[in-house]
């Protein structure tokens, strides 16, 4: 069988908050998301027969672990504000709630999705190519990254 590079995708899902500090719409307010996350990396399927992991790009389990560790399970029910909001200076935030992120950064949905994107990056390297991330803020408006572009 000739050898093609085949993508693969896996999707997450998790809830966040964050509030858009200086903007001119509702999202200015602290609000929640369902977040729907696809990471996509491209690779040879592995041939060798005395391989388990035979037909593979990637265990879809070892994808799952690095996003699971690096953004699901520290991002997942958290709330996630701009550090230059003068809010973020009040101690009930950190003291009353466990999960406070504050970013150097607008957290708009393409923002966040870019720093996921260098949070798993270091993972994706030689015969794996991380070429896609993708994150769904509602169900009809989403921010996408594609290496092909950059």
């Amino acid at each position: 069988m000739l050898q093609q590079k085949v993508r693969v995708s896996k999707q997450f899902n998790f809830e966040m908050a964050h509030a858009l500090y200086g903007y001119d719409g509702p999202c200015r307010n602290i609000h929640g998301h369902t977040y729907h996350l696809r990471v996509t990396i491209k690779g040879y399927p592995i041939t060798d027969d005395n391989d388990v992991k035979l037909g593979m790009v990637m265990d879809f389990g070892n994808l799952k672990k690095v996003v699971m560790e690096e953004i699901i399970s520290v991002y997942d029910h958290a709330l996630v504000l701009n550090d230059s909001a003068p809010y973020v200076k009040n101690e009930l935030l950190t003291t009353e709630f466990e999960k406070v992120f504050t970013v150097p950064f607008q957290p708009t949905c393409e923002n966040l999705m870019l720093m996921f994107l260098e949070k798993i990056r270091p993972y994706f390297t030689g015969d794996l190519e991380l070429v896609g991330v993708e994150l769904r803020e509602t169900p009809t408006s989403y921010a996408e990254w594609r290496k092909e572009d950059n």
